[in-house]
């Protein structure tokens, strides 16, 4: 019992003190996600997230066994599904992921990596209120965000060959796809997939 009023203080000092950062920042920029986030802010909005998230999830193993197959399914649903934010690499060094607020993160750092498997699979799934990260989950299918789970493992140690396919699995403008059909074509090498006329949004 008295461990469970020790989190609650914990809890309320943190929402305390997020909630201070925030009334400074928002009237020194008002709401502009322009500004770069403060290490104060970082650090509570990582407090909080470390405590919203339930121990049964933080403790869950990733129940998919690896193999060259599932790094593959991962990763060319990443390139798919999550790079427009956080970059082929995990460096979040993209147009949007570099405008959001907070930041995407370098999923190739420590503060990433340490998560266990469980913590990152209940991101993947439910988002993070307040931040550009959605919940993907909801569907039923769980097997898409394990896959996730085992690529963001691999994201420091990519080489420069799944970079490249990664590139090509990126969605593409109409302008794009014939780009690389006609590049493809001077090449003599295998033509470029048609555009695809549908994509699904589940991991």
């Amino acid at each position: 019992m008295k461990a469970c009023w020790i989190a609650v203080a914990v809890l309320v000092l943190l929402i305390a003190g997020a909630a201070g950062a925030g009334a400074v920042a928002l009237r020194r920029s008002g709401l502009s996600a322009l500004p770069e986030p403060s290490s104060a802010e970082a650090t509570i909005a990582r407090g909080v997230r470390r405590f919203a998230i339930p121990d049964q999830a933080r403790a869950r193993q990733n129940p998919v066994p690896l193999d060259a197959r599932v790094l593959a399914e991962g990763r060319a649903h990443f390139a798919d599904h999550c790079a427009s934010c956080h970059a082929n690499d995990g460096s979040g060094d993209t147009e949007v992921g570099r405008r959001l607020y907070p930041r995407a993160p370098d999923m190739r750092l420590p503060a990433t990596q340490q998560l266990t498997d469980g913590e990152l699979f209940y991101i993947i799934e439910n988002g993070i209120r307040l931040t550009g990260m959605p919940g993907w989950g909801g569907g039923g299918d769980e097997r898409g965000s394990w896959d996730l789970v085992h690529f963001i493992r691999q994201l420091p140690k990519l080489t420069r060959k799944e970079l490249l396919e990664m590139e090509r699995a990126n969605p593409k403008s109409p302008d794009e796809w014939r780009e690389l059909q006609e590049e493809d074509e001077f090449l003599g090498g295998e033509a470029a997939p048609s555009a695809p006329t549908h994509r699904h949004h589940r991991p």
